[in-house]
């Protein structure tokens, strides 16, 4: 379908659904999006996707889409605290049940709805909500975020259009948090938490420094470090043991991958990678590298395991989600007989160990050079897309993220 709205990285356009589809799911597939821990999910896939086909938002300047987009995540963010990690545990990926919200929060704010016309956007919105996350490990989690985007964009349009919908569709009997919810949901953090403190605030976002699944970065740090303490290479090491918390493997769900899609979501194979190729990549990640002979052999002597040793001195455990609660522990056994441990606690890109602009830099022209993108325009873009708040037309600048 053809139409004015961009299909990012190509010189497609198509109408503004097809691209929020296209748009989201290419941005969550190499698992190198965002974490909102109290989600858990990636709102920002969803909310930029959205926002990139959106005329108020095209026209409008850096400032105004930053607005947007804070107040999307916040609002998502409110959502998922009130629904609760069990939400998640029921088997729904909050990412495309819940982030959907924060993509209708940022055009509803971006496009100045009323109150009336935002809560039929919502209400429409409730009604698309969908999301499991057995599909981790296929094609059809990325679509997730795609579909959550492009649900967006539709629920706000009709709404625009006049189409109604219960104007309270969290509190309504047979709604959303009757659906979705549990006896455990409280709907009063949706009002109360709101901007009290802003979730950017507190507790923040994570920003991902590995392409896989965030439950994998813990591991990959400790095994990082392991090799630069010990100073081993693959062939020096001769057993490695990871210890997870319980239902820490819930979302890595194969030991032994046999494709891209699945080598995302495997503990084991993160930590093969990371004794192999060192800071793992893009380039980690592809069908190639997971067939690939020296991966075989690396997770042959990998064992991980769950075990309560990794839930101690961690008395908010239960309150946090699987990729965050506890801690990793990683022990390496070398050749030689020596060995050491490492127990991460707080991976790479929380907040408390914040993205550098350097590291952010690096990822960027990762992704840059994956996608065949020479390194000084990269930069170049970089900088624009660093400085946002002062662009003064946010269509521009994403014009620059497509090809001629």
């Amino acid at each position: 379908m053809r139409g004015p709205y961009p299909v990012l990285g190509t010189a497609l356009r198509t109408s503004a659904e097809q691209a929020a589809l296209v748009n989201g799911t290419l941005s969550a597939a190499l698992e190198f999006d965002d974490v909102l821990s109290l989600m858990p999910g990636h709102p920002s896939a969803v909310v930029m996707a959205a926002l990139c086909a959106c005329d108020a938002a095209l026209n409008a300047d850096g400032h105004a889409v930053i607005e947007a987009y804070a107040v999307g995540v916040e609002a998502g963010a409110r959502v998922a605290q009130a629904l609760t990690l069990d939400h998640y545990k029921r088997g729904f990926h909050a990412t495309g049940t819940v982030a959907l919200f924060s993509a209708v929060a940022a055009l509803a704010r971006i496009e100045r709805f009323s109150v009336e016309t935002t809560q039929r956007a919502i209400g429409i919105a409730a009604s698309f909500s969908s999301g499991l996350h057995g599909n981790f490990g296929t094609m059809t989690k990325p679509l997730h975020s795609g579909w959550a985007a492009r649900n967006a964009v539709a629920a706000v349009t009709l709404a625009r259009c006049g189409l109604t919908a219960s104007p309270n569709i969290f509190e309504t009997q047979g709604g959303y948090f009757d659906a979705y919810g549990s006896p455990s949901s409280d709907l009063a953090h949706v009002e109360g938490l709101f901007g009290n403190p802003w979730v950017f605030d507190e507790p923040g976002v994570t920003l991902k420094l590995f392409p896989c699944c965030y439950a994998t970065h813990r591991g990959i740090d400790a095994m990082l470090q392991l090799k630069q303490e010990l100073g081993v290479g693959p062939d020096d090491v001769e057993r490695v043991i990871c210890r997870v918390p319980p239902g820490g493997l819930i979302p890595l769900k194969f030991a032994r991958p046999k494709t891209h899609f699945e080598s995302l979501f495997s503990m084991p194979y993160a930590l093969a990678v990371a004794l192999l190729d060192g800071h793992p990549g893009l380039r980690s990640f592809k069908d190639g590298r997971v067939l690939a002979s020296d991966v075989a052999d690396a997770l042959g002597i990998i064992e991980v395991t769950e075990s309560e040793t990794c839930v101690a001195d961690h008395p908010d455990f239960a309150s946090k989600s699987y990729g965050s609660r506890g801690e990793v522990q990683v022990e390496i056994r070398t050749r030689d007989g020596r060995s050491a441990s490492r127990r991460v606690v707080i991976a790479p890109g929380h907040p408390d160990r914040a993205v550098t602009w350097d590291q952010a830099r690096a990822k960027f022209l990762d992704c840059a050079q994956v996608a065949g993108l020479k390194e000084a325009p990269a930069r170049n873009l970089f900088q624009r897309l660093q400085a946002l708040e002062s662009e003064p037309r946010f269509g521009a600048l994403v014009a620059e993220l497509t090809t001629p």
